[in-house]
């Protein structure tokens, strides 16, 4: 029970990575707020969740890209439980488009997520967390954070931001004693990889003899990272980044 009695706030989680991340929160004894930009999603997620036993989940409708919508989930969970120990910074979205035919607005939606609304959700939370101390962010970057590859400009830049993100509130809250670190997934098998295939231009085979470890990654890998930077575990942890790629970005060979 390492996050017992722990406040959780998990955004973009009642599908994929974040939902992953939820239910092991849970598992680990947290209150968790779990979070969708539509309400039926929130209100499908914590009657799944309880039928599975789980009694201190909580659900919060909110777009993180509206600052005002983050604000009130924030103060929402801050005046119902009285703290924030933990944030996840999930949410996210990708387009796959080539640099030539990207759109300022696929470009700015990308980024408005991906970036904007961590900040956001970063800036209303650490209101709270300053105050209480002892707290941790987690925020959700990419592999291609690190290394690149072909239409995913605005991926990429959203992620190469979150990792900067990362370490300038790691080093200016470090006074406060909140930890900020992030996690960089891998190729993972979720619907988001799904949608991707058809327009990324490659098969699981591919991504399987690519990867050093030969084969995708779970879900549950991530959460299992992000469950160890959340607890006091890692209480001497900040400012850094997680891969958990299967080797991913070591590998720098042109054989599979």
């Amino acid at each position: 029970m390492r996050l017992k009695g722990k406040v959780c706030v998990v955004t973009g989680s009642c599908k994929g990575i974040g939902a992953s991340i939820v239910e092991r929160f849970l598992k680990e004894g947290a209150i968790v707020v779990t979070n969708s930009r539509k309400q039926e999603s929130v209100d499908r997620a914590v009657s799944d969740w309880k039928a599975k036993g789980f009694d201190k989940i909580d659900g919060y409708t909110c777009d993180v890209t509206d600052k005002k919508q983050v604000a009130a989930m924030m103060e929402y969970t801050y005046k119902k439980y009285g703290t924030i120990d933990v944030l996840v910074n999930n949410a996210g979205i990708n387009k796959i488009i080539d640099s030539f035919e990207l759109s300022p607005e696929d470009f700015r939606s990308v980024l408005n997520t991906n970036l904007c609304g961590p900040l956001f959700c970063c800036q209303e939370a650490g209101k709270i967390m300053k105050e209480t101390g002892g707290s941790s962010i987690i925020n959700i970057a990419s592999v291609f954070s690190q290394v690149y590859t072909y239409k995913r400009v605005a991926y990429s830049c959203s992620k190469t931001a979150i990792l900067a993100l990362t370490n300038v509130l790691a080093v200016e809250w470090a006074d406060y004693s909140i930890r900020v670190t992030a996690v960089a997934p891998g190729w993972l098998k979720t619907d988001m990889d799904e949608a991707d295939q058809s327009s990324g231009g490659y098969t699981d085979e591919d991504i399987i003899a690519r990867t050093p470890l030969h084969r995708y990654g779970k879900i549950e890998d991530v959460a299992n990272a992000v469950l160890y930077l959340a607890s006091d575990e890692a209480n001497y942890v900040t400012g850094t980044c997680f891969n958990v790629d299967g080797g991913w970005i070591s590998y720098g060979g042109w054989c599979r």
